[in-house]
């Protein structure tokens, strides 16, 4: 596995280094898709996932990414905020929907993590 932003630094070598440790995802290197750095108030991200990187399942995950109803598990870019895992970028809590209104509310617009496996 070869984890690399859009400006090509390696974020993680291995998956737990991707979830487990994660030291070099912050939001210096976790980057929108033109290499731009998403700034600190918009800093949830939509992951579905749990702190391993396991599927949160069908109830955080809008409906599997078909729904704006229902909830996401969300993580926090920059490791900040709350929630019950503030400093986690994958887990950090849920969403208040799935709507842009209900996401906004939250504290994101709707971005996500895409990550790629050589």
């Amino acid at each position: 596995m070869t984890g690399l932003n859009a400006r090509g630094f390696q974020a993680a070598a291995t998956l737990a280094e991707l979830h487990v440790d994660a030291v070099n995802l912050t939001q210096q290197t976790a980057l929108d898709e033109r290499g731009e750095t998403v700034s600190g108030s918009i800093h949830d991200i939509l992951t579905g996932s749990t702190v391993d990187g396991m599927s949160a399942g069908e109830g955080l995950t809008c409906g599997n990414w078909t729904s704006t109803g229902g909830a996401a598990m969300v993580g926090h870019h920059n490791r900040r905020g709350g929630g019950d895992r503030p400093r986690s970028w994958n887990s950090a809590h849920a969403s208040r929907g799935c709507s842009l209104p209900a996401l906004d509310s939250t504290g994101g617009d709707a971005r996500f993590y895409c990550f790629a496996v050589n």
